[in-house]
């Protein structure tokens, strides 16, 4: 596994971890919080170690959001589609989702306007990019799933 992989899987690692909580994670995983942090540190020594997949399961069952399984999917070029919304469940078609595809981009270059003007990209500014960039790729979603069904 790359380097560049393994810690982008790592990142997403301590994500979950902290979206769960660390004592939270620790009841529900049966594993320490030394053996965590281990799964997610940066060090040389723990380079080649990673949460068990069962382990992640679990925790992503009680976080917010599926960081690892999404972290997988964002490396093989996937996108996930999360149970909360129906298929097709914002009214309109295609013609719509044209408009709110626009919309969102445009405020994803209006966020990226204001975070690159002081030509440094900070934390927050990324995660707020991150935000935006989730937020088009779910009309993308949608509005393919449009166009399939005017094809069928």
């Amino acid at each position: 596994m790359t380097s560049k992989v393994g810690s982008y899987l790592k990142k997403h690692t301590e994500a979950l971890v902290k979206d769960v909580g660390l004592e939270a994670a620790c009841q529900i995983s049966g594993k320490s919080k030394a053996t965590l942090g281990r799964y997610y540190s940066d060090l040389p020594e723990h380079a080649d170690r990673f949460m068990p997949i069962d382990t992640v399961a679990l925790l992503e069952e009680a976080a917010s959001h599926p960081h690892v399984t999404a972290a997988l999917a964002e490396l093989r070029g996937l996108t996930i589609n999360y149970g909360e919304r129906r298929r097709n469940a914002r009214p309109g078609g295609v013609n719509s989702d044209v408009v709110v595809l626009s919309q969102r981009f445009a405020m994803l270059m209006a966020e990226y306007n204001q975070s690159i003007e002081d030509g440094v990209i900070t934390v927050n500014e990324a995660k707020r990019l991150l935000r935006e960039t989730l937020e088009l790729q779910q009309v993308l979603l949608e509005m393919k799933l449009h166009l399939e069904d005017e094809v069928a």
